[in-house]
């Protein structure tokens, strides 16, 4: 059995480890702030970014859901890995060789996910081997009729399952995987006379994740005697979830967060021809529709958030075949088309090739031109609306009318809605009143979407705000300002404040109630600054219905300018704080001289005089020099 990995190690690593490098693999950061950093949350659904990074602190928050932690509770958040493996992740990451308790040893196997992970990648390596032998001639065959040579199948990591009904689960068990764990991971089957491979004389295509993780294949048909699908997916696992996977993000990924633009198209070669084309922010589905959770994983790595004035700024393309299969593509597309902030685009090639086939036929150049010769979604629906329609007659114009009034009452930007009322006016030929008179009765009619367009507020709508008090409801006074950034500076950069200030700080009166409780968390833990525990700490010493507003302070953006010297701003902020008591203390003191007679009570009135000068001793050592 494995030991316990030791306290100073597990430490040595989250220090080590930059926050930011890892939640970047899964969300576009922007900079909010000195040293902060925000996105939308991969936790919960939201149109205005409240997910924060703190690298110098080590911390991520969700102002929206609540969410919070540490580079390990984001590990096992996202791909549900124990702490264990978490940290072992971690540490072979930086090459960092961990200790454990009682002389245990490492878990070799790092829990059932990352076995399956790391069969994956050998069953990866296994099928590219396979690509270049003499049975997968029929495999290099499809490849180079579609335009893809060697190199293009490399950068892909296109290979070759044998036609064979174990030659890759015998390869893999010389490395070790049980039979069990080769079911988890969907690379055999289960028959009535045992396991079989899944994938046989296929070629075969990774599926992996934002991180390059290996999650699942893709397995295209190539002999007339294969039975099954035209293409063949890993079923579910305990890594591969459909729903939530894109083929080519990550290539993509950076070119899309960089260009905010992202073409969805609809096969794994047509990934591989835009990319080879320069398009290089196409991606795919993996045998399933084009849903909610593709947007989610989308918008997220776009960092598609709801922003007036960044709005126009994001592009989400979408390519589809001409075919029935493609036609209902398109409308499941525009169903969920309000759910992005970005705009929304349809690219489709004149003469219905996708953009393998308009590749090979008409080379790179023709597939650049598919996508900046993109229209707009609502144009595209409302034109395909109207191709069902002969508007050479007033019967068939009023029926156009009317099937394409509520495609344009459901735009919800209402710039762009009276645009269109225009627009279809003048497709059909009618008054323009007339339109609007139909697109408002259809108004009427059309379902109110899940997350309308221009929203911030329905991330607060559908989170799960914990209980207690919350950044968000401080008051905007400049007092609770002073204690607040106090705080912050407090929490976030002890080491900088100093262990005096703080200590002098805790011990000063607060006019929030809320706050004074998070003073008297950071009073109590004064032993733990400088320990990676710090934070922690204080998050420990206050009642449970304060944490959350510890955390929110631990993270929250320093209301400080790029730029200026943090080590001034603060110790500034903090000294601020113990002037400020400084001088309620010499009011009252002043008050009480005022009041005492000095020929009368000698002695006290010498005693207020003594503190009113150490007081203001206490006051100049503050100023900085």
């Amino acid at each position: 059995m494995p030991g316990l990995i030791r306290r100073n190690d597990i430490d040595e690593v989250r220090a080590r480890i930059n926050l930011a490098d890892i939640v970047g693999d899964y969300v576009t950061l922007k900079g909010a702030g000195v040293g902060s950093l925000k996105g939308l949350c991969p936790f919960h659904d939201e149109r205005s970014p409240s997910f924060h990074v703190r690298t110098q602190v080590g911390r991520y928050h969700c102002f929206g859901c609540g969410e919070d932690g540490d580079v390990f509770t984001f590990l096992q958040k996202m791909d549900h890995t124990t702490f264990t493996e978490a940290v072992e992740r971690m540490a072979a990451r930086i090459g960092f060789e961990l200790h454990y308790e009682d002389g245990g040893q490492a878990n070799s196997d790092h829990g059932n996910r990352a076995r399956i992970l790391a069969a994956n990648q050998a069953a990866s390596e296994f099928f590219s081997a396979q690509l270049g032998t003499a049975e997968a001639e029929v495999g290099r065959q499809f490849l180079g009729e579609r335009g893809f040579d060697p190199t293009a199948a490399q950068r892909f990591g296109v290979g070759f399952a044998p036609k064979s009904y174990d030659a890759l689960s015998k390869h893999l068990k010389t490395f070790g995987y049980t039979e069990a764990e080769l079911l988890a991971a969907g690379l055999v089957g289960q028959g009535d006379r045992g396991t079989y491979d899944r994938f046989r004389g296929r070629l075969v295509w990774p599926i992996r994740d934002v991180t390059g993780a290996t999650l699942g294949f893709g397995a295209r048909k190539l002999l007339d005697d294969d039975q099954g699908p035209k293409y063949l997916n890993t079923p579910e696992t305990a890594v591969y979830h459909k729903s939530q996977v894109l083929y080519g993000l990550d290539l993509a990924k950076r070119d899309i967060s960089r260009g905010r633009q992202v073409v969805v198209v609809e096969g794994y070669t047509d990934v591989m021809a835009c990319h080879l084309a320069g398009i290089t922010t196409a991606v795919a589905t993996c045998g399933t529709a084009f849903g909610v959770d593709h947007i989610k994983v989308i918008r997220r790595v776009l960092g598609d958030v709801d922003n007036r004035d960044t709005t126009g700024t994001g592009e989400v393309i979408f390519t589809f075949d001409p075919d029935e299969a493609g036609q209902k593509a398109a409308s499941r597309a525009f169903s969920e088309e309000q759910r992005f902030a970005a705009q929304t685009f349809v690219a489709v090639a004149a003469d219905g090739l996708d953009p393998c086939d308009l590749r090979l036929q008409r080379g790179d150049d023709a597939v650049r031109r598919l996508i900046s010769g993109k229209k707009p979604m609502f144009e595209f629906m409302v034109r395909r609306v109207l191709d069902e329609h002969n508007l050479a007659t007033v019967e068939g114009r009023v029926a156009a009318l009317r099937a394409a009034a509520p495609v344009v009452a459901g735009i919800r930007d209402q710039a762009l809605n009276v645009g269109y009322v225009r627009n279809l006016a003048g497709w059909l030929g009618l008054d323009i009143a007339e339109v609007s008179r139909a697109v408002n009765a259809a108004r009427g009619k059309v379902a109110e979407p899940t997350k309308p367009r221009y929203a911030p507020e329905a991330a607060a709508e559908t989170s799960s705000q914990p209980e207690g008090p919350s950044m968000m409801q401080l008051p905007i006074d400049p007092a609770t300002r002073l204690e607040r950034d106090s705080l912050m500076a407090m929490l976030q950069h002890p080491d900088i404040v100093g262990v005096e200030l703080v200590q002098r700080a805790s011990q000063a009166a607060y006019s929030n109630a809320s706050l004074a409780v998070v003073r008297d968390g950071i009073a109590a833990s004064i032993d733990a600054i400088g320990s990676p525990q710090w934070l922690d700490r204080v998050i420990g010493e206050v009642p449970p219905p304060f944490a959350n507003l510890v955390k929110e302070l631990g993270v929250a953006p320093l209301p400080e300018k790029e730029g200026r010297e943090l080590t001034a701003y603060c110790r500034g902020v903090t000294a601020s704080l113990i002037d400020r008591d400084l001088l309620r203390r010499k009011a009252e003191l002043l008050g009480d001289s005022h009041r005492t007679d000095a020929a009368a009570e000698p002695a006290k009135y010498r005693e207020i005089q003594v503190e009113l000068v150490r007081i203001e001793a206490e006051r100049r050592d503050l100023r900085p020099e």
